[in-house]
């Protein structure tokens, strides 16, 4: 068994969620940030989507759910990285529920698409558990709700 170590940790995590350069891999310019940066969409799910699951695996589905969209970029409305952790720097609001079976939501996503099966990047455990039913709007509060770390 191998791990990264802990300036790869943080250096994987600033150039996922913040689009930075990570240098000297290959050359001295490294791996490139994306001309683009663009967003993550973050994912709410009533079970463990796991290491081998999409961004559908136990997706919760209500009237007036969608991905939300969290810039690839450091503070306001995207993440803050401190040593090998990775949150958010501004809250996430998911739409509220009007209508449909809801659920408890467990686990969170994040990942690459705004809807379908997407790449799962990070999921993680939602503490505390959320209760989606009708007129539940389900957030993560900033820089506590959404915690990622690498190791």
């Amino acid at each position: 068994m191998a791990s990264k170590g802990n300036t790869f940790e943080n250096d994987m995590l600033l150039h996922v969620f913040n689009n930075a350069d990570i240098t000297l891999i290959g050359d001295a310019a490294g791996l490139q940030n994306s001309t683009a940066a663009g967003s993550l969409y973050v994912s709410l799910h009533t079970s463990n989507p796991d290491e081998a699951g999409s961004q559908t695996t136990g997706e919760i589905a209500y009237t007036g759910y969608a991905r939300v969209a969290v810039a690839r970029a450091s503070g306001a409305g995207g993440w803050n990285i401190s040593g090998n952790a990775c949150n958010n720097v501004s809250e996430v609001a998911f739409g509220e529920m009007t209508a449909g079976a809801g659920g408890t939501v467990t686990h969170f996503a994040v990942g690459t698409d705004a809807s379908g099966a997407g790449k799962l990047l990070y999921w993680g455990l939602c503490t505390p558990n959320i209760a989606v039913t009708n007129g539940v709007t389900p957030r993560f509060a900033a820089t506590t709700g959404l915690i990622i770390t690498e190791d």
